[in-house]
């Protein structure tokens, strides 16, 4: 296994995050943060530069519906999402065949085995296949192209149509 990928095994789960699909908050609100579709977080229309309060931010975020919501125990706050709220920058793997583990890893530094509770979905749209995974909860990340273009890497069969690979027991088709 190359270093990279344990590295990227070594964050999986390593970070405890806030029961938020618990918490039901009286007092329900809007705020202006806005997450775009390339994963950067506004507050008022100003790019948030501190990755950190970003980060902490993501932690509390939970989608009901179409909605996405910053939630604590005592309030839960309606933000716009342009798309989905994370962006998957890297992609490692590891072994081969059913065998083969695929990690991704995304803006926010959150990492993600593709597996059953971590699926890959593609969107077909005009412009082309549109690729995402589940983060967690009903959380996705949205693969960036050349992460896409990487899974080609790990496929089962490069002759074979569709395209499929193989990630912690479980086969996902890639076109």
């Amino acid at each position: 296994m190359s270093k990279a990928f344990n590295d990227l095994f070594a964050q999986i789960n390593r970070a405890k995050l806030p029961p938020v699909a618990l918490w039901q908050p009286d007092h329900v609100g809007e705020i202006d943060i806005r997450i775009a579709a390339d994963g950067t977080w506004f507050h008022e229309g100003r790019e948030i530069f501190r990755k950190g309060i970003a980060k902490i931010f993501s932690t509390i975020l939970r989608r009901e519906g179409e909605a996405y919501f910053l939630v604590t125990p005592a309030e839960k706050l309606r933000i716009q999402v342009d798309e989905v709220p994370f962006v998957a920058i890297d992609v490692e793997a590891a072994g081969v065949g059913v065998e083969q583990r695929v990690l991704f890893k995304t803006n926010l530094d959150e990492v993600v085995m593709l597996d059953a509770n971590h699926a890959l979905r593609i969107e077909q749209r005009a412009t082309g296949p549109r690729p995402f995974v589940h983060v967690r909860d009903s959380l996705e990340a949205r693969l960036l192209s050349g992460v896409f273009y990487q899974l080609a890497e790990f496929v089962e069969d490069p002759e074979s149509e569709p395209l499929t690979l193989w990630s912690n027991g479980h086969l996902f088709q890639v076109s």
